[in-house]
């Protein structure tokens, strides 16, 4: 069993079939095949907060919704519990290092300290992550 640190930008494309890539779907396989998810704290807020909007702007119905949660909620999930004062420091730092918002800095933070590859489809997070020697899923 091996973990990585999964960004929501690739979870919320298994909801959204338009945005489901091979990528993706061969992280989901990996997940599905006992690897464990590891995700800053705000990964499940992100998570709710883009299906909360797919649902009012009529993307998604609450029964697909359904089923996207069932399926996160069989995965292996690990969140990290830093306190307030590493995301002040360590994950500030990262973010005006490598350029990156708070929350995507919170990711790539979470990879360097736990020496975890990162999965994601977001564009500069991953050239933060290679900047960075983090590899990617």
């Amino acid at each position: 069993m091996s973990g990585f640190v999964l960004d929501a930008s690739v979870a919320l494309c298994w909801l959204f079939d338009d945005q489901a890539t091979a990528y993706t779907e061969s992280v989901l396989d990996r997940l599905v095949g006992g690897d464990t998810i590891v995700a800053p704290a705000l990964w499940p807020f992100e998570i709710a907060n883009v299906v909360t909007l797919a649902e009012r702007r009529r993307i998604v119905n609450a029964a697909q919704a359904a089923v996207f949660f069932q399926t996160i909620g069989q995965l292996s999930i690990a969140v990290d519990r830093a306190g307030i004062e590493h995301i002040f420091s360590a994950v500030l730092e990262t973010a005006r290092r490598y350029r990156l918002s708070a929350y995507d800095a919170g990711y790539l933070e979470l990879a360097l300290r736990e020496a975890l590859p990162l999965a994601t489809v977001d564009g500069a997070l991953r050239n933060a992550a290679r900047a960075a020697g983090v590899a990617t899923v």
